[in-house]
């Protein structure tokens, strides 16, 4: 069933679940569980996101528009959770939701630095395809990101994703820097090359030892 055959799906909760992690919907109490996650290293965390993230109410207030935007069917907001731990180590969302033209962009995503560089993103961003494509039936998946940030631009191009352009003073960030926004895109008829290689990557990430 379709995006567009059925709409009301889109801003119903949906739990994701994989090996290594569990995006599960996002509830009032994960306000002071991310803040625990990220209060030690909020400015390396959050450098790239063009809001303010620096004390727990910055985090409630991110919370509450996550609902208010599901609420309107913008959005699906997702707490990424280690599967082995239950601990809820960032955060993830479906947005800016296009039901007619079946198209939905993947972002807002941040995971704390413990979990970062492990295969806890790859298989988020495999779930969320996996979901937008496969269950929804979209024919494009969009991402995007701060010009400047490269180590974005690199994951997001290794997780199989085109480079379209570059929107040029896209985004007004809490500090007042104008920012340029660099998308990319997944199209529906490129997903099953692109999900083959990323379960590749999770089966080789699976693979290796233990550091535990």
């Amino acid at each position: 069933m379709s995006l567009a055959e059925s709409p009301m799906n889109i801003v119903l909760p949906v739990t994701l679940e994989g090996s290594v992690v569990r995006l599960e919907p996002i509830r009032p109490e994960h306000a002071d569980l991310f803040w625990e996650v990220a209060k030690n290293d909020l400015e390396g965390i959050f450098r790239w996101i063009p809001y303010s993230m620096k004390t727990p109410e910055d985090f409630q207030r991110l919370i509450n528009k996550a609902f208010d935007e599901q609420q309107r069917g913008e959005s699906v907001v997702f707490a990424t959770v280690e599967r082995s731990s239950g601990r809820a180590i960032g955060s993830t969302r479906f947005m800016n939701i296009d039901r007619v033209n079946r198209r939905v962009e993947i972002g807002s995503t941040w995971i704390a630095p413990a979990w970062q560089r492990t295969a806890v993103n790859t298989e988020a961003k495999y779930l969320m395809l996996r979901h937008a494509f496969e269950a929804w039936g979209c024919v494009r998946v969009e991402l995007k990101t701060d010009a400047l940030n490269e180590k974005s631009r690199n994951a997001i191009l290794r997780i199989g994703a085109k480079e379209e352009g570059t929107l040029r003073r896209h985004v007004i960030t809490w500090t007042g820097r104008i920012r340029d926004s660099v998308y990319f895109s997944i199209l529906d008829h490129e997903w099953p090359e692109v999900k083959t290689k990323l379960e590749a990557k999770l089966d080789q990430a699976a693979a290796l030892p233990s550091n535990g």
